[in-house]
């Protein structure tokens, strides 16, 4: 996967997002890509070969293994960042479109010297539906992934009887503290960024009511 790619994109809607925005970008690049690409991928790059049963039936342990990892945490995560990226395409495209018909691109009214500019209805609603994605996006993962692995917890010691396996046999995970911590911080980070994206709906309408007050105020005064 081509990370340099996916930050040249999202880099290019980071200057139309509002403060809160950036920071969600920031966190997204430097606690989730960055981690995922240094740390994790070292973490579970010996998931599969250190996972050891006290078995020699052919067979028994490749069987374990994919009934306790399904797919693999670093794969989950990938097409988590890949689906939480998604929605800021939304804007990168609606820009696009906008620059084509050369129309002016603003979320929320600025003062530029003397002159106010509306707010950009259009641009707005695309902006709160790409964050109602964002936050969607992480809270099924996050259930996806409490549902896959029933926990949070990397155990030492599985059981495992499924067939072609003589009988119950006891299976050993790899540093397991390890990648517990590890899975942690990234369910942590995760939340974090859900966190970000309520706060930046939240100022997306303390902002717009802000902006519609002072326009309702020269008619009243009339």
């Amino acid at each position: 996967m081509d990370w340099h790619s996916l930050q040249s994109l999202l880099g290019g809607v980071n200057k139309y997002s509002t403060p809160l925005g950036k920071v969600w970008l920031s966190v997204v690049f430097i606690f989730r890509v960055l981690v995922l690409v240094v740390a994790a991928e070292t973490v579970w790059g010996d998931e599969q070969s250190d996972f050891v049963c006290n078995t020699q039936q052919p067979g028994c342990r490749n069987v374990c293994y994919d009934h306790f990892f399904p797919i693999s945490h670093i794969r989950l995560w990938v097409f988590q960042l890949l689906f939480v990226s998604i929605p800021s395409f939304l804007i990168g495209m609606h820009i696009y479109q906008r620059k084509k018909c050369k129309k002016n691109i603003k979320i929320f009214s600025q003062n530029a010297g003397l002159q106010k500019v509306k707010i950009d209805a259009p641009l707005l609603r695309t902006y709160l539906v790409s964050i109602f994605f964002k936050i969607s996006f992480e809270i099924v993962f996050m259930c996806l992934f409490y549902w896959i692995y029933e926990g949070y917890k990397m155990l030492r010691l599985v059981k495992c009887s499924e067939y072609p396996c003589p009988n119950t046999v006891d299976c050993f995970i790899s540093r397991p503290t390890e990648k517990t911590i590890c899975t942690i911080f990234m369910l942590v980070t995760s939340a974090v960024c859900m966190m970000l994206n309520l706060a930046e709906l939240c100022y997306l309408f303390v902002r717009y009511c802000v902006f519609r007050c002072k326009q309702s105020l020269p008619s009243k005064e009339q």
